[in-house]
């Protein structure tokens, strides 16, 4: 089973409030998840967020990934490290085939073979 951690939506209209789960990767954002492990409150200024530490350890060593929104919710708590942004290096291109020169020869001038046959 394919654990990750991610962000479930709570909160009414227009005003969210999310709850850290760890959950299956097939099931959907706001089915039942496997456990809470903390909330975030984006609304309130600056955003609050409040993790179960132990529980975060417990749940990345065990192997479960973050999405995208809860690794940079991670990242400014301290749990995980933020690696450096590495650019894809583009791909090289094999060298292009260099075809011989074709000499063209004027129509006045005709090769031996064929001035021979007239």
């Amino acid at each position: 089973m394919a654990v990750k951690i991610r962000l479930a939506r709570m909160g009414d209209k227009h005003s969210p409030v999310y709850r850290m789960v760890v959950a299956d990767s097939r099931s959907a954002r706001d089915t039942k998840a496997i456990e809470v492990i903390g909330t975030y409150n984006p609304l309130t200024n600056p955003a609050t967020i409040n993790v179960k530490v132990d529980r975060v350890q417990y749940w990345l060593g065990c192997g479960a990934i973050p999405t995208e929104t809860a690794k940079e919710l991670l990242i400014k708590q301290g749990l995980i490290e933020a690696k450096p942004y590495v650019a894809p290096r583009p791909k090289k291109m094999p060298p292009a085939k260099k075809e011989a020169p074709v000499e063209e020869t004027p129509a006045d001038e005709q090769p031996a073979g064929e001035a021979a046959a007239e």
